[in-house]
């Protein structure tokens, strides 16, 4: 079975598509494991309404607070029981055959860590046509130059990793440190080049946005992988010129 982890924060207008996206999967054998980071939108109890009509493999998990995704995804994991754990977030778009390809691929490669390729979408989820690709291995230091690994991608075979590596701290892009932590520890991650998996992007704040990720990739530098400051820049150019590549 594959645990599919969804960190869910004021997501009542997506919530319902998702949870029928993940019902209308091509594979069959799931869970989905809904945690509510304390929303104020009424995301929980349309949650709710809908376990009510589709049964158990579908949990809610509520968070009195707003705890983050990190601890959110974190809680996830803790309550899963499928050998596979997959992680989804509530407003982006999983293909209908995503996790039946996965399981396949991971199977066929022996991976513990795999991530796929995936696509741009606008607000509505619209596909833009820019799908980016991705490498058939990525290594750790191969990583620190291209944050390449979309979470909403990502699957773990729990009989060959442990439980614990995969927990994520409550960091600025707690995503990557994840990945860098797992990588580092000397896994491999195995790249599916297809496209499974649409990603949301609202057009608003692009501008700040871009300056978070800026602060967010030098703080994962320098205080996650404990570059120097010359090793910091070296990479930093790299994720730069991917990163704006990527976005073109």
């Amino acid at each position: 079975m594959v645990s599919i982890v969804v960190p869910v924060y004021n997501a009542a207008k997506y919530i319902e598509n998702t949870i029928r996206m993940v019902s209308e999967q091509t594979y069959k054998d799931w869970e989905l494991i809904l945690v509510d980071d304390g929303s104020k939108d009424g995301s929980p109890e349309v949650i709710e309404e809908i376990i009510k009509k589709q049964g158990k493999r579908i949990r809610l998990i509520r968070k009195e607070s707003n705890v983050g995704a990190a601890e959110a995804r974190n809680a996830g994991i803790d309550a899963s029981s499928g050998r596979y754990i997959a992680f989804l977030d509530a407003d982006d778009v999983w293909m209908p055959d995503k996790l039946e390809k996965q399981i396949a691929f991971m199977e066929k490669t022996g991976a513990a860590f795999s991530f796929h390729s995936y696509e741009f979408g606008d607000e509505n989820a619209k596909p833009t046509g820019k799908i980016v690709h991705v490498p058939a291995t990525l290594k750790y230091k191969q990583a620190l130059s291209r944050t390449v690994i979309f979470t909403t991608t990502v699957m773990f075979d729990t009989e060959k990793i442990d439980m614990e590596i995969i927990h994520m701290p409550k960091v600025p892009s707690e995503d990557t440190a994840t990945w860098w932590r797992i990588l580092k520890s000397g896994y491999v991650a195995y790249g599916l080049d297809e496209n499974l998996a649409v990603y949301r992007r609202p057009g608003k704040s692009l501008s700040s946005n871009k300056l978070e990720a800026l602060y967010r990739i030098w703080f994962l530098y320098r205080n996650i992988a404990n570059l120097s400051v010359p090793e910091s820049l070296f990479y930093f150019g790299g994720w730069a010129v991917r990163a704006t590549i990527r976005r073109l």
